[in-house]
């Protein structure tokens, strides 16, 4: 397994000057709080999705959420589609032209969280129940394995819709 990511600890400054998918300043620690801590976990994924992933748009708030994300579900929490769905959204979106650079002091952090990510998937892809959560899960594989395009469509697209493209 790929060693486990250190986190920017919750008691950094930096939090609190991040920006998220509006790309307005959103410090996502009370909502990775509640998604640790509630057994309703329902409020803090809306929070997340909400902030962290606008229309395209995700923030440097996206990226640094991303390692705390993993270290939640790492501890037993948080084993659902959005963790996975909302991994693969943000990493495939922080390639695009019009959102900032991974910032240098996460960089390290963040890739690795993809790639531990990615290894719990295969792991969790046996036991996923619903669909939705199976193409997240086999999502964030893909991309850890650099095929970002089947990982777009894999989180993008259910069974249903791919078969309307065919020819």
């Amino acid at each position: 397994m790929v060693d486990s990511a250190r986190m920017l600890s919750f008691d950094d400054d930096r939090w609190k000057h991040l920006k998220g998918g509006y790309k307005t300043p959103f410090d996502p620690r009370p909502s990775l709080r509640k998604l640790e801590s509630e057994p309703d976990t329902a409020t803090a994924w809306e929070e997340l999705w909400e902030e962290l992933h606008h229309q395209g748009d995700v923030g440097d708030a996206s990226y640094a959420a991303i390692p705390e994300l993993v270290r939640i579900h790492r501890s037993g929490k948080a084993a659902d589609w959005n963790l996975y769905a909302m991994v693969a959204i943000i990493e495939l979106a922080r390639t695009e032209p019009h959102n900032p650079e991974l910032p240098d002091w996460l960089q390290e952090d963040y890739l690795r969280s993809i790639q531990e990510l990615a290894q719990m998937g295969a792991k969790d892809s046996l036991c996923a129940d619903e669909p939705e959560a199976t193409r997240a899960i086999l999502s964030v594989i893909a991309i850890a394995r650099g095929l970002r395009m089947h990982g777009k469509f894999l989180v993008a697209y259910s069974e249903d819709e791919l078969s309307e493209m065919e020819p």
